[in-house]
């Protein structure tokens, strides 16, 4: 009798499931989104010495890794703006070369840390430290690296690197009694040159000469009228292998650095861009050389008549206050300058 029950239980069981499958297709579905969880915004962390040292020693092992490896990608991913541009160049000429690329070793680094409001972006910091090329014990140098945050889900970056130059005297900045370094704002005309208008000043220098009249307010220099004389002497040379030569100084849209010095004056770190044109005269079918500063960016070959090369360029200029009373008025001062070239292409000849 018990088998029989259980027997009949079974079939009644075996008949419901597609009775109850009939009556669920009848039915309307309704669509249960899963709940999406909601993530909290990263918190913003203020910028004190402290994690401005933290952040330097993480770029220096980082970097010293991916130059170790020959790994361009991971040094990339360290770097910003104008520095991002120079270290692929760095790479693809220790490539061309045949050589690994240059490794740093770095000495105490001094930290420059502005007072900024931690919800306010971007956040940066300047470091002063000896720099060595691994190798090359004659090679230390004051580099001057500007390392910025764009936003508090980013990462530390490093925007830009200059090199003191060997007689140049690094400005002293203007240090608190809690640590910090105090920022001028890119409008600030209690010195001699507004801080955004210093790369404009030195482009303008570089392209009109000493006779210009932001010459009357930068330094003489072999970057400021330098730039000028090696100019026309390298036109003149072209002109003489039957070339053209086309030079033009521009200022770029990377973030620029400005801090307080001692005595009212100022710092600022910044890029420039040089772009050039070479090639033959019009109507001429003959390709120029390649230059060798710009061989390990192009395949060995000219496809036109012409070829085009961009130059990043990084500077720091010291600007002092301006003085009033009939005294006189000291110049602002390039004190370190490094760049590369970073792009070239030879554009093949317009169809007509």
């Amino acid at each position: 009798m018990q088998r029989t029950t259980r027997a009949v239980a079974a079939a009644v069981l075996l008949l419901a499931a597609p009775l109850a499958g009939a009556g669920c297709a009848d039915s309307k579905s309704e669509a249960r989104p899963s709940p999406v969880p909601t993530l909290s915004p990263p918190v913003p962390v203020d910028l004190t010495p402290r994690v401005a040292e933290r952040q330097f020693r993480t770029y220096v092992t980082n970097e010293d890794v991916a130059r170790s490896a020959g790994d361009e990608r991971l040094a990339l991913t360290w770097t910003s703006d104008g520095q991002s541009a120079i270290t692929a160049a760095d790479f693809r000429r220790a490539a061309f070369d045949g050589d690994p690329v240059e490794r740093y070793e770095y000495g105490e680094a001094k930290l420059y840390v502005p007072k900024l409001k931690p919800e306010s972006y971007p956040q940066w910091f300047v470091a002063s430290v000896p720099r060595t090329v691994q190798g090359k014990k004659k090679s230390t140098r004051t580099a001057l690296m500007a390392f910025m945050l764009r936003g508090a889900s980013d990462r530390w970056r490093l925007s830009l690197t200059t090199l003191l130059a060997p007689k140049a005297r690094e400005p002293k900045v203007l240090i608190d009694r809690d640590g910090y370094a105090t920022p001028l704002a890119t409008g600030d005309d209690s010195v001699l040159i507004r801080p955004r208008d210093v790369p404009g000043i030195q482009a303008t220098i570089a392209s009109e000469g000493p006779g210009s009249v932001a010459a009357k307010v930068m330094r003489s220099g072999p970057v400021t009228t330098g730039y000028y004389r090696q100019t026309n002497v390298a036109r003149k040379k072209a002109r003489a292998k039957d070339l053209v030569l086309q030079l033009v100084y521009t200022a770029t849209p990377y973030q620029y650095f400005p801090l307080r010095t001692l005595h009212g004056g100022g710092m600022v770190l910044y890029s420039m861009f040089r772009s050039s044109v070479i090639g033959t005269p019009d109507g001429s079918t003959e390709k120029p050389p390649i230059p060798p500063e710009a061989a390990h960016l192009l395949d060995g070959t000219v496809e036109g008549t012409v070829i085009n090369m961009a130059e990043t360029l990084q500077f720091a200029t010291y600007v002092p206050g301006t003085v009033k009373g009939g005294k006189s008025q000291p110049k602002a001062d390039v004190v370190a300058n490094t760049g590369a070239v970073t792009k070239a292409s030879t554009p093949p000849i317009k169809k007509p």
